[in-house]
């Protein structure tokens, strides 16, 4: 459907694959004719702000997005609801040996998948009345229907993914979620919907459980707003949008209710105002901060914490370089089970006198699981005792001293008894799962046996300490950092580890959840490495 003069705020599609937002229709000086202003999604396709010849046709709202284009028959202004519906899983055919791409929704764009005879799954939703979950990513809706048109047709949709589509206005949104009465999950992922108005219908979304807004550019205010309509909303994401600020909401009973919310790939920064902004939301469980800006955890001042309830956080890839801030971290998050913390400057440090996983371990004593990998008893017992005799080394001086940068310091010594106690009435229990292994990297694959023709070939040895109750995964990380490598997953998969045997046969290592000690490996043991393809981390 196209329009030779649309209406600002419109959405528009290229047939380059490039979506935009009418900001002005009209002439511009020195020109004939009618121009449009477009604000672009992708900001890399703008010229300007709306300044042209230095006047002011229109503002943007991502710096330097805009340019002028001439009204086209090529531009596509999208469909009705229903149309769009019916294009898909009724007219639309492609031959039974097609394969079509789809993108995930919630992946920002960055996650295709190809998807065999879907022709077949077109003919069995051919009557829309069953269909319960429906997709229309890319499918350029831009509008909703007649009333009762929605209803009639498809009223039993469950889960609906309208992300990537034409829709500009929440108006238009609602005029489309009020008539699926049963609708408990919406996808609107990059799209770009202006600020909601007041007047919404609260009648649009009562059912709704889970909320997508990824690469949409919604701010924490706009969605608060929204999310206000919506009583059962329990899942939120907000990943992609540019956030370096939440402000403060007001309390409400939706956001008590919220359970889940993903800021993935933002820009924030500041852990006391994020905490402070999430302050509404007292039943949050799990917390996506992942690929943001944060580097410290400040000391937790108020009381209780306005995160004491979580226990599922992600901190992968941000900023985080001090291991106080893991002691924090555990103030403001006393029940915390599962965190992730890979790509942080404090544990990608190639620091081989120490693990900065058992350190997280030990100081979180309610963490089970770390970085996706379990934490199993032996491993937290095994960390504890590392991590006090690290203290007992480190740190001189009274418990009080030790206590000031260590604040597990006493707990841990009346569970396993001070270290040198430790040592003398458990028989030695640290010494005995701390081992030493000579690592020998080769720049070639080795052949069956560590042969002394062989052993020409390898780089100079290096020399690793470790705990034997480690798994072969977190033991094949450990090499790579060691060795230069990164943690690059595909080095990880072409980094190949053999133990030398007595015999010198050398055996290959392979099931990572494994223990190092089930592989036999002991103090003096030697491991051969080979890295078939080196990438850049």
């Amino acid at each position: 459907m196209n329009h030779e003069f649309p209406a600002t705020r419109s959405r528009i599609y290229l047939p380059s694959g490039h979506y935009g937002t009418v900001k002005y229709v009209g002439p511009v000086d020195g020109t004939t004719g009618l121009w449009l202003g477009i604000e672009w999604d992708d900001s890399n396709r703008g010229k300007h702000d709306g300044i042209k010849d230095g006047k002011r046709y229109f503002d943007c709202r991502i710096p330097n997005s805009g340019s002028f284009i001439r009204p086209s028959s090529s531009i596509c202004y999208g469909y009705s609801f229903l149309q769009a519906l019916k294009n898909k899983y009724v007219e639309v055919v492609h031959g039974t040996a097609s394969r079509e791409k789809i993108v995930l929704g919630s992946s920002n764009g960055a996650i295709e998948v190809e998807a065999v005879d879907l022709d077949k799954i077109r003919g069995k939703f051919a009557n829309l009345e069953r269909l319960r979950e429906v997709s229309l990513d890319g499918e350029m809706v831009s509008t909703g229907n007649n009333p009762g048109e929605i209803l009639s047709t498809c009223p039993n949709i469950r889960g609906l993914d309208l992300s990537a589509t034409l829709l500009s206005e929440w108006d238009a949104v609602a005029m489309i979620t009020a008539e699926l009465h049963q609708l408990e999950r919406l996808a609107l992922n990059r799209n770009r919907l202006t600020p909601p108005p007041s007047h919404l219908p609260a009648s649009a979304w009562l059912r709704l459980s889970e909320l997508q807004l990824n690469g949409t550019s919604t701010s924490w205010e706009e969605f608060t707003c929204i999310a206000i309509l919506m009583p059962q909303l329990r899942i939120a994401e907000l990943g992609y949008n540019g956030l370096n600020f939440l402000s403060r909401a007001k309390i409400s009973t939706t956001l008590a209710r919220i359970e889940i919310l993903n800021f993935d790939s933002n820009k924030l920064e500041d852990w006391q105002h994020i905490s402070e902004a999430l302050k509404p939301c007292t039943s949050l469980q799990r917390l996506v901060l992942s690929s943001n800006g944060i580097e410290r955890i400040p000391p937790r001042e108020s009381c209780p914490s306005p995160l004491h309830g979580l226990t599922v956080l992600s901190l992968s890839s941000n900023k985080l370089h001090n291991s106080r801030d893991i002691d924090q971290l555990y103030e403001w998050c006393p029940n915390l089970e599962t965190l992730s913390l890979a790509k942080n400057p404090l544990t990608e440090a190639n620091d081989t006198s120490r693990s900065a996983r058992q350190q997280v371990i030990a100081k979180i004593p309610s963490l089970r699981v770390l970085d996706a990998t379990v934490i199993s008893a032996k491993e937290r017992s095994d960390s504890e005792l590392f991590y006090l005799s690290f203290v007992a080394k480190t740190v001189p001086g009274r418990d009080e001293d030790k206590m000031k940068g260590h604040p597990q310091w006493k707990m841990l010594c009346m569970k396993h008894g001070r270290p040198a106690e430790s040592a003398a009435g458990r028989d030695g229990r640290l010494s005995r799962y701390l081992i030493e292994v000579k690592v020998h990297h080769c720049s070639e694959p080795p052949g069956g046996h560590f042969t002394p023709e062989m052993e020409g070939g390898l780089i100079t040895p290096a020399s690793l300490r470790v705990l034997s109750t480690m798994k072969l995964g977190l033991f094949r990380l450990r090499l790579m950092k060691t060795l230069g490598v990164g943690n690059n997953p595909r080095n990880r998969d072409n980094t190949y580890v053999w133990l030398r045997m007595g015999d010198d046969t050398l055996a290959l290592l392979q099931n990572d959840d494994q223990e190092l000690g089930w592989w036999g490996i002991e103090n003096d043991s030697q491991i051969v490495v080979y890295i078939a393809q080196q990438t850049e981390s």
